[in-house]
């Protein structure tokens, strides 16, 4: 399991650093304005359904259902059942997308009211249509992959996303090179999008993944609607970071810029919570299922800690850090050509405030399993729900007095109300519970990452202002390693982890 949790969670960084050069390049060729706002409003819907789909619960029910029904059925069963669920949902989302491609004046009013009467509106709803083919590629590569992963084959799923980043890098250093124009190239880039989805589909059925799918059907069965039942509520919860950054710029939209400021700062924040939401999808929830089948309570305790242990230890210092170097760090990715210094300085602003509220949402994907595995897929999404009201009841009101900062601590706040909702929820209903170890090692992780973040802090400013890129780069690649050179010391010197516990588990079979 240490290994497959490795392939992912190597795949999973590794398309989070595409993204990263690729939002350089979106910001070094759009800057910010209104043909900046409008792409990344649009885009923030893709965004959206990649995480619904990708990172959601379709996979958490698609694959345990598939591997059951094979065991007792046989492959033949198996394959007929991912058939009605490949082309239930390949068709469904066709439709829809026929359905948004008609009403999309409507959603981007709805999404960003800030536009209306300004030609930021039309650009954003031509650049979301072109983005729309995307949307029907989205839901059979999704099913794909699910049933590639029930198969241990994690590497192809895991790398496959890369396809995506890496055809809008290609079209993005094309438009770079001939000099485009900004708003034909923000439609270029959004008629990637959809290109880039066909790619990756293309990728996948040429594996034969399809014959995992087979027949092909449409179905809308009492399995099929139980299946979808169960799997919906899930997505949208599972999808909670990227409903309250749509909350955010539904407020955000009325200040210029504001909406591309949120977004590249989010980007920086959807790392260490990509990487987490990999490790608990992977690891926790079907070790959750198993121990809450099996009634034994040590076995749940044990997986709950580990979780908590593990949210703790990744979310604090990638939130000290993000807080401490939010200037270099934005500076370093996102100022070149149309990104100028003042959009350095809000993407900053923007970015420390958001970093509050990472554990929040890292505390909210450790917490999340534990109903997943109790297949109460409602409590997470009432508490989705709960928060997206909250970051827009305090966005309006923030927002007003500190524009793009106001609306980052409003999403903060949301995040806080979602993840005391589950804590408060779990601790009545069933217990979390914490062994004996996590509530040993959970303060020797705060100390650890307090003396980490202090270390940053301290090197701050040792770098001049002005000073050469290659020579800023490297000094915050050295401050970043020294910083979790250090945690890692620490963390091993307080008996938290070792080294040697580490190697053995990498050893084990997955």
């Amino acid at each position: 399991m240490i290994r497959s949790f490795l392939t992912v969670s190597t795949g999973t960084l590794a398309s989070r650093l595409l993204g990263f050069a690729r939002d350089s390049l979106i910001a070094a060729l759009l800057g910010t304005g209104a043909v900046a706002d409008a792409f990344l409003a649009a885009f923030q819907l893709v965004n959206v359904v990649r995480r619904l789909l990708s990172e959601g619960a379709l996979n958490a029910a698609l694959v345990p259902a598939w591997l059951r029904m094979r065991e007792r059925d046989g492959e033949d069963a198996a394959s007929a059942f991912a058939g009605r669920v490949l082309g239930t949902v390949s068709a469904a989302l066709i439709a829809i997308s026929l359905v948004i491609a008609v009403a999309m004046p409507l959603i981007i009013t709805i999404i960003a009211p800030g536009f209306i009467g300004s030609e930021t509106l039309d650009l954003a709803v031509a650049n979301a249509r072109l983005m729309l083919p995307y949307l029907a590629f989205a839901g059979p590569v999704t099913v794909l992959m699910g049933l590639l992963n029930a198969q241990g084959r994690f590497a192809l799923t895991a790398f496959s996303p890369l396809l995506f980043n890496i055809a809008l890098i290609a079209a993005i250093a094309l438009l770079i090179i001939w000099h485009a124009d900004a708003r034909f190239a923000a439609w270029m880039l959004a008629a990637t999008v959809g290109l880039a989805g066909l790619l990756q589909l293309a990728m996948l059925l040429s594996q034969r993944s399809g014959r995992l799918a087979t027949p092909l059907r449409i179905s809308l069965d009492g399995e099929m609607r139980g299946f979808f039942a169960k799997a919906i509520p899930g997505m949208i919860a599972s999808s909670g970071p990227q409903w309250l950054m749509v909350a955010g710029a539904i407020i955000a939209s009325a200040t210029p810029s504001a909406v591309s400021w949120l977004y590249f700062a989010n980007r920086l924040i959807e790392l260490p919570l990509g990487i987490v939401g990999v490790a608990m999808g992977t690891v926790l929830v079907p070790e959750l299922t198993r121990a809450v089948s099996s009634g034994d309570r040590d076995a749940v305790a044990h997986a709950e800690s580990r979780a908590l242990e593990l949210a703790a230890g990744l979310a604090l210092p990638a939130t000290l850090g993000l807080i401490v170097l939010a200037g270099p760090i934005v500076q370093l990715l996102f100022e070149h050509g149309a990104f100028g210094a003042a959009d350095s300085t809000a993407t900053a602003h923007a970015l420390t405030l958001l970093a509050l509220g990472l554990p929040a949402h890292v505390l909210i994907k450790a917490l999340s399993p534990a109903y997943y595995a109790r297949s109460d897929t409602m409590t997470p999404l009432l508490a989705t729900a709960k928060g997206f009201v909250v970051a827009i009841a305090l966005a309006v009101v923030l927002g007003h007095y500190f524009g793009a900062s106001g609306v980052a601590a409003s999403i903060a706040a949301g995040a806080s109300s979602c993840a005391l909702s589950l804590l408060r929820k779990g601790r009545r209903e069933f217990g979390f519970a914490l062994d004996a170890a996590a509530r040993q090692r959970l303060p020797r992780i705060v100390i650890a990452a307090t003396a980490m973040g202090t270390l940053l802090w301290l090197s701050t400013g040792l770098v001049p202002s002005g000073t050469h890129g290659l020579i800023r780069f490297v000094a915050l690649g050295f401050q970043i390693a020294a910083g979790i050179g250090v945690y890692g010391l620490l963390l091993q010197i307080l008996g938290v982890a070792s080294l040697r516990a580490a190697a053995a588990a990498l050893k084990r079979p997955a």
